[in-house]
């Protein structure tokens, strides 16, 4: 009699079978529609195929294909399809690695010839064919002289780079569906029929292994879905993605460019943009000055001895721009404002008393990133950053990181955003400070968010070298998380730069360091801004709130008075007197998605009103577009003046 296994089920229940059994076997035996759903298993918590072997006791789960495990294991297998769709389409061409990401795969070739749209479709259409062949995919290992030479002869040389890298102790696996064969850890579906659902998005340039220094590979993206429903809303979903994108509409909208011939990843603020940016900004002053903030400035280059006191050049050397030369010293584009708020510190002493002592900073700041990873406004070379230090007693920490979460919440909701996402990140294993600092600090964190019921999530070891932190995020109309709030402690800079202040009997002590930035980078809550409201701002955000729109010229000399008082009523507002008809400049008010259009017509002069029609906001829009109606001038403006102050 063969040996008997013992497979404890996600219930608790445990069953007893033939040592070898598959773990496909298993899932037929706990029911029909189980094996139906399947894609892989989980055993003892590590993801195998369908067709493994158990040959010991273990904890057993089927992974069902719409489960995120599972969604994996289809991408993954995805991936692999493509690639096999690839070479057959295309011979000579080189694979190099194809994962599955998150909402979708890519695999990276080496092609001479750039793929095109039309290739796109042809590979898709390729993968279909090779799907419904309903190939068995297989898992097989071979040793590594084996493998080398396999991959050798084939001219993969990605695959041998890769092989060879591998400790000599880890088995090496492959999986071949028809004559594809790619080296894979696995799981996989156990056939290609499962691929029912995929779909090919775009092709991007990405360099192998991520390094500039080495070759331009092309990356084909796509996604799959276990079922064609959730397919169709995620294509739905990506539709909805582009029309907001804030590199389309910023263009579109005429807020700011980059310039390649200036370089990539530098912003330049056009004048409709650069309005929104001085209200985001004065908005910010304002609100630091009523919670006793101080504001301040500091230099855009310094000494490149300031960042190595601080230790930015040990540890960020490669986001920093290379030293220039001036007066025989080297000096470095500013990377970070902190070491700038700690030398303001310096300058005098400080009282127990005065503490807590607050300083903040639009600082901008010089980060070198690669050109491959520069996204519009999301991922720059030059950004400002609404960075603060808090610099206070130990009794006061708690208080403090209260009133920062306060204050976050407070300016994201002001500029529409409530629906948040809260990390706490605690100490990584790289650190600097002391247990106790550590400890207090993560407590302190820990406690504001309690005392606020806000529920969180534990970031274990996130935390940065120099201290633990909360990270908000928040979310999108299309469910998306943005990065904005950090709130974190820095037991670095204190100890680097010896700051203290005297306590109660007189003694010189360490402040605590609170660093905080609210919105963080002031270009990426711009682009998030953009995407959320897909251009269609609220009123006291939009760089015009109003169109003053004239239906003949007759009617020209009543418009400019009212133009002019609104202006002084302190509104910004467009004028379009011009020839055009009516029909053409309310579309080209609309195209701008002007938030209002005052429109004059010889009714509207004869009785001193004026027509009022409303920018549709879209499908998130809590107020009524189209014609609004007619009203007196004084009631449109305790209109708008009302939208603004509630910020709508």
């Amino acid at each position: 009699m063969s040996d008997r296994i013992k497979i404890t089920l996600p219930d608790g229940s445990v069953r007893e079978y033939d040592s070898g059994v598959t773990a496909l076997e298993v899932v037929k035996s706990i029911g029909p529609g189980l094996a139906k759903a399947a894609v892989a298993v989980l055993v003892d918590g590590r993801p195998v195929d369908l067709a493994a072997r158990l040959e010991r006791d273990a904890k057993f789960s089927a992974l069902k294909g719409d489960s995120p495990q599972g969604l994996e294991v289809i991408r993954h297998s995805a991936s692999h399809l493509m690639a096999q769709a690839v070479t057959e389409l295309h011979p000579g061409t080189r694979v190099a690695i194809g994962p599955a990401i998150e909402d979708g795969f890519y695999y990276d070739f080496d092609r001479e010839a750039p793929f095109s749209s039309e290739d796109l479709e042809k590979i898709e259409k390729k993968m279909a064919e090779l799907a419904a062949g309903d190939v068995p995919i297989e898992r097989r290992e071979m040793g590594r002289a084996e493998a080398l030479e396999h991959f050798r002869k084939l001219g993969e040389g990605y695959k041998v780079e890769l092989i060879s890298e591998l400790p000599e102790s880890e088995p090496i696996s492959f999986y071949r569906q028809g004559d594809f064969i790619d080296l894979c850890r696995g799981p996989h579906l156990p056939s290609t029929g499962r691929l029912k659902h995929f779909k090919l998005l775009s092709v991007a340039g990405a360099y192998w292994r991520g390094s500039e220094k080495n070759k331009m590979l092309q990356r084909i993206y796509g996604t799959a879905f276990d079922k064609k429903e959730q397919l169709e809303a995620h294509l739905a979903k990506l539709e909805e993605v582009k029309k907001r994108d804030h590199r389309r509409l910023g263009k579109e909208l005429d807020l700011f460019s980059i310039h390649e011939e200036v370089g990539g990843g530098l912003v330049h603020w056009h004048p409709k943009g650069a309005v929104m940016r001085d209200i985001i900004e004065t908005f910010w002053k304002a609100e630091h000055r009523k919670r006793g903030y101080q504001l301040a400035i500091t230099p855009h280059i310094a000494s490149e001895e300031i960042y190595r006191r601080s230790g930015h050049l040990q540890n960020y050397s490669d986001l920093m721009y290379s030293a220039m030369d001036i007066d025989g010293r080297p000096f470095r584009a500013k990377p970070m404002n902190c070491p700038g708020h700690i030398l303001i510190y310096k300058t005098r002493m400080h009282s127990y008393r005065e503490m807590p002592y607050r300083i903040g900073e639009m600082g901008t700041v010089y980060r070198y990133e690669r050109s491959g990873v520069l996204h519009g406004l999301l991922r720059v070379r030059g950004f400002t950053i609404d960075d603060a230090h808090i610099f206070c007693r130990p009794d006061q920490l708690e208080a403090e990181v209260l009133g920062v979460y306060d204050f976050a919440t407070f300016l994201l909701g002001s500029f529409g955003f409530k629906d948040l996402k809260v990390y706490l990140a605690t100490r990584p294993e790289k650190s600097v400070g002391a247990d106790a600092d550590w400890d207090k600090a993560t407590a302190a964190l820990r406690a504001a968010l309690e005392h606020h019921g806000v529920a969180y999530q534990l970031d274990e070891g996130g935390g940065a070298f120099y201290g633990p932190k909360i990270d908000l995020k928040v979310l999108d109309p299309l469910g998306r998380e943005w990065q904005c709030t950090t709130i974190q402690f820095d037991f670095n800079l204190p100890e680097r730069f010896d700051i203290t202040y005297v306590d109660e009997s007189g003694k010189q002590v360490r402040p605590f360091v609170v660093h905080r930035a609210l919105l963080g980078s002031l270009e990426r809550f711009f682009a998030l801004l953009v995407e959320h409201y897909a251009g269609s701002f609220p009123l006291w955000l939009s760089p015009f709130q109003l169109a003053v729109l004239t239906i003949t010229d007759a009617q020209t000399e009543y418009a400019k008075t009212l133009f002019d008082k609104f202006e002084k009523l302190g509104f910004r507002v467009k004028a379009n007197f011009g020839a055009e008809k009516i029909g053409a400049k309310i579309r080209d008010a609309e195209m701008e998605k002007i938030p209002y259009m005052v429109i004059i017509g010889k009714k509207e002069e004869e009785d001193k009103q004026v027509s009022v029609r409303r920018h549709g906001q879209g499908p998130f829009d809590k107020l009524r577009a189209g014609d609004v109606g007619k009203m007196t001038v004084e009631e449109l403006v305790d209109r708008l003046n009302k939208e603004v102050v509630q910020r709508g």
